[in-house]
């Protein structure tokens, strides 16, 4: 099988873990590859994801790693091998590559959490919303560009949806929900969807007002994604480059707290809701 060539945000992962573990064993890739008896550039190609691990080698790598974490291992192979059809497999044409493995992300993920400062999360956005918002931005974009940027973002709420949904939190900070995307009419029906969404199971929406003293945490966003082992955990950010993943310990810990300090400045679930509906009135 000839090597990929755009190995997609989870494959990468799969093989930056494979690398970890064979480090975290004092092991060389070369002294690796030669008690797996593949080449060196294969050992290469796995942990770059250019090449793809099944179950059986994966947990032969793990042995001959001497690692012991059972919940770790099977947390892995279970990244492994081909799957069947994915919805966002739908929108490879459609959309950037990084929103591709967000869904992925957001779909394999244990929990969510959803920080934003400025716009409304995209797993809460409606469809309005989401379109005011791709055409301020690009201006230019095709009327299909745009139809399949607001369906992609639409689809992404299947695991809020689905029969077990994915836990998710979001903390909003009031002033997203006062810029008026769209206009009042959108801005209003984004802001009744809010309501909507924070009553569904598992869902908590919480916003940090204006009046919270001591929060400077105004260019804030993230999405932590809660793996099936705490070592798979993933943050995904946005800058004005586009989308990063990250995934270092150091990285993870630092936005663990950086959550933990942002939600001290946030009011409670129906504090929140009593807002929400203060802020629609206000329109």
């Amino acid at each position: 099988m000839p090597p990929r060539n755009n190995p997609t945000a989870r494959q990468v992962r799969l093989g930056t873990e494979l690398r970890r573990m064979r480090e975290r064993a004092g092991m060389k890739a070369g002294e690796a590859a030669r008690l797996l008896g593949v080449s060196p550039m294969q050992m290469s190609h796995m942990e770059t994801a250019r090449l793809g691990v099944g179950r059986e080698r994966l947990r032969a790598l793990a042995a001959q790693y001497g690692c012991a974490d059972v919940a770790y291992v099977d947390a892995l192979a279970a990244m492994t091998g081909r799957r069947g059809p994915e919805w966002w497999e739908e929108f490879r044409d459609s959309v950037v590559p990084a929103a591709l493995d967000l869904a992925a992300l957001e779909w394999y993920a244990k929990g969510v959490q959803g920080l934003q400062t400025v716009h409304i999360p995209g797993l809460l956005q409606t469809s309005a919303y989401t379109r005011a918002l791709f055409s301020y931005l690009s201006p230019d974009a095709r009327l299909t560009e745009l139809d399949a940027e607001v369906e992609f973002r639409r689809r992404r709420r299947v695991i809020l949806e689905r029969d077990a949904p994915t836990p998710y939190s979001a903390i909003v900070h009031e002033a997203a929900l006062r810029v008026l995307v769209g206009g009042r009419d959108v801005a209003r029906e984004q802001l009744d969807a809010l309501l909507e969404q924070s009553e569904r199971p598992g869902v908590t929406i919480r916003v940090i007002p204006f009046s919270a003293e001591g929060f400077a945490g105004m260019g804030y966003s993230m999405l932590y994604a809660t793996g099936p082992v705490p070592q798979l955990d993933t943050v995904q950010i946005d800058h004005v480059h586009g989308s990063v993943f990250l995934d270092a310990e150091e990285q993870l810990a630092h936005y663990r707290d950086r959550w933990r300090t942002v939600e001290r400045s946030a009011l409670g679930p129906e504090e929140t809701r009593d807002l929400i509906r203060r802020v629609a009135r206000e329109l």
